[in-house]
């Protein structure tokens, strides 16, 4: 199997020897004794310690678990698998979850990057059949036209990373949230709530096809909780909305997700 990694700091193809890689201008960044590796130079940082932290990534791997969201996950690993590709890339992977749930049913080399150095720490530990590393998804530390597929589940689309990335024939496949994707947790915290507007191909691609999924889950008080937390509304979650969540005799919450294969546009 061929590593795909180059050099963040200069460009040039890194190789693995032993317990590091090495370009040949000399720059090394050894591997964790977890089995990933750092490619996130201190300099390219714009904090200490970038993406979510540990609780957050807690939270996610707790929720994730309860399976909830694995008829997604199925969705995408079966879309996926009918283009057969050799190589994949999980942008924004954070703690492997569906990195790992990818490798396993699709069958094929895996990648998966995040900015989150307690996200990859976790991945690696857990998840042997995948390749990861911290790095940026937006300066991914990978040679030209690496990847049949790459993947961006809830993260955002660095387009001109992605096109750079993908051979000629390769695809994006886009998770977004649908139209009422937790519709009733943001009842708590909004009087009005506005549904997710449906995702539009970026510059310089067009979509290929799209699948649309929705179901409604009902979920225990700790998965409610761990569901806020691993989302951007653990910010707006108040005392109060907790209380109103708490005093439902059944906590029912929509799951919504849109699934987009785009590719790139002709020259």
């Amino acid at each position: 199997m061929s590593m795909l990694y180059r050099c963040p700091l200069c460009g040039l193809a890194l190789h693995k020897q032993e317990h590091a890689y090495f370009c040949d201008n000399r720059h090394q960044f050894d591997i964790a004794k977890e089995h990933y590796v750092n490619l996130l130079p201190v300099q390219f940082k714009k904090s200490k310690d970038p993406g979510d932290n540990l609780a957050m990534v807690q939270a996610r791997r707790q929720f994730l678990a309860s399976g909830h969201y694995q008829f997604m996950c199925d969705a995408l690993a079966k879309r996926i698998a009918t283009d057969n590709p050799s190589t994949l890339l999980d942008m924004g992977c954070g703690e492997g979850f569906y990195t790992s749930q990818l490798a396993n049913q699709i069958r094929t080399q895996v990648h998966g990057i995040d900015i989150s150095k307690a996200a990859i720490r976790y991945a690696a530990k857990r998840y042997q059949d995948c390749h990861f590393a911290v790095a940026s998804a937006k300066q991914s530390p990978f040679q030209d036209h690496s990847f049949d597929a790459i993947v961006s589940i809830f993260a955002p689309l660095f387009v001109e990373e992605c096109l750079r990335l993908l051979k000629p024939d390769g695809l994006v496949y886009q998770v977004s949230p649908g139209p009422r994707h937790l519709f009733e947790l943001k009842s708590c915290i909004y009087q009005q709530v506005n549904l997710h507007q449906a995702p539009q191909a970026p510059a310089g691609m067009h979509c290929v096809d799209e699948i649309v999924l929705e179901k409604q889950v009902v979920l225990t008080e700790q998965e409610a909780l761990d569901l806020i937390y691993m989302t951007p509304f653990a910010w707006k979650f108040q005392p109060e909305h907790l209380a109103e969540l708490r005093a439902q005799a059944k906590i029912v919450v929509t799951l919504s997700f849109i699934i987009s294969a785009l590719a790139r546009d002709a020259a």
